[in-house]
């Protein structure tokens, strides 16, 4: 379209430590372009002349149109995620599918662990990414090379009962860098990251009510 190529050119030249753009659009509102860098949103106008931060909001709606672009860019398709690199475990009957992206050091993921425990009939596929810094590479290490891996995290998370320490080289991490890629590719940078079978992607620790009406809302495999 000429107005993405002159909205670019303009931006360039208006602002040259800009990061590379990786979509420009037209948005609802007349006049309005939407500029978009990763997972981050701004606007300008046709000739890109002004530059602006903040949320779109139809009035008349009363939607927030900024977050609405943001949560279907997050989304992930369940069907992509390398299951054999989860840890695994089931409630109930395990027919409703969640995954969970989490550090073992994260006390937010500890405290989403616990959550999770009131949850009946749902399979729950753990990616453990060591993102923190410090010893969450060596817990990370750890758990995934365990002889049960399932019940080493969960211990960890639930009970503070810290995994047995295994040595570099002495397991194949092949998983472990898998899952460091895949959340890089998605640009998952904070965990827990959890993700539904719609798709929908939540950044954040959530009540074991809202992972209820999550997954009632989620279509079932």
């Amino acid at each position: 379209m000429a107005n993405e190529a002159v909205i670019r050119k303009a931006l360039a030249e208006r602002l040259p430590d800009l990061p590379k753009l990786d979509e420009v659009r037209p948005t609802q509102m007349p006049g309005l372009w939407e500029v978009r860098i990763g997972h981050e949103i701004r606007y300008t106008d046709a000739q890109g002349q002004f530059w602006i931060e903040g949320a779109l909001i139809d009035l008349k709606s009363k939607k927030n149109l900024t977050d609405e672009r943001l949560a279907k860019l997050m989304q992930i398709d369940f069907d992509l995620l390398p299951l054999k690199d989860a840890i695994v475990w089931k409630s109930g009957n395990g027919k409703r599918r969640m995954a969970v992206f989490a550090d073992p050091n994260c006390g937010y993921c500890k405290r989403f662990e616990r959550s999770l425990q009131e949850i009946k009939d749902v399979t729950v596929y753990t990616f453990v990414i060591p993102i923190l810094g410090g010893d969450s590479p060596d817990k990370t290490r750890a758990i995934v090379c365990a002889k049960d891996p399932m019940s080493t995290w969960r211990n960890w998370m639930l009970d503070g009962v810290a995994p047995a320490k295994i040595a570099a080289g002495s397991c194949d991490e092949g998983a472990v860098q898998r899952n460091i890629a895949f959340a890089r590719k998605h640009q998952i940078s904070a965990t827990p990251a959890l993700l539904f079978e719609d798709g929908v992607r939540v950044p954040g620790a959530m009540s074991a009510e809202q992972v209820e009406r999550r997954l009632q809302a989620a279509p079932k495999s």
